[in-house]
């Protein structure tokens, strides 16, 4: 039998945010922005109503993740046209950066740990904005 889960989680994808740093007395502490905390949040939730009672992946795990990222205001006619049709790609936010706030959000519900994850696919494409997750045991 092959472990797998599958979830969406609609809104604006977001990319994992670089780490801050505060000044607390004599030491420097990080800690991750609001921003990205709230969304890997919602990741989070996904991931626990898919996972329902069951406990985290133990296994080597396949990911596959399907970003579909909103149409810029500013674009023209024309232009979002052709995002749409798929001739213009969405190149502005880092895929590395949303896969890793996906994984985060994951961590601990869906697997014990992402180094788990021994193949990875994932596609950025202009529409509604949303996330779509599928995570299985790896062949």
């Amino acid at each position: 039998m092959t472990l797998m889960v599958t979830f969406r989680v609609d809104g604006t994808p977001v990319p994992k945010g670089r780490p801050r740093f505060a000044r607390r007395g004599k030491f420097v502490s990080t800690y991750t922005d609001k921003t990205t905390l709230q969304y890997e949040d919602l990741i989070a939730d996904g991931a626990k109503r898919a996972m329902g009672s069951s406990e985290p992946f133990e296994v080597a795990l396949e990911a596959f993740f399907y970003f579909s990222i909103p149409i810029p205001k500013s674009y023209s006619k024309k232009r979002t046209e052709a995002c749409l049709s798929g001739l213009e790609r969405p190149m502005k936010k880092d895929l590395d950066n949303l896969i890793k706030s996906v994984c985060d959000g994951m961590n601990k519900i869906i697997y014990k740990d992402d180094g788990q994850i021994v193949n990875l696919h994932a596609t950025k494409v202009y529409g509604e904005p949303y996330v779509e997750v599928l995570i299985q045991e790896a062949e």
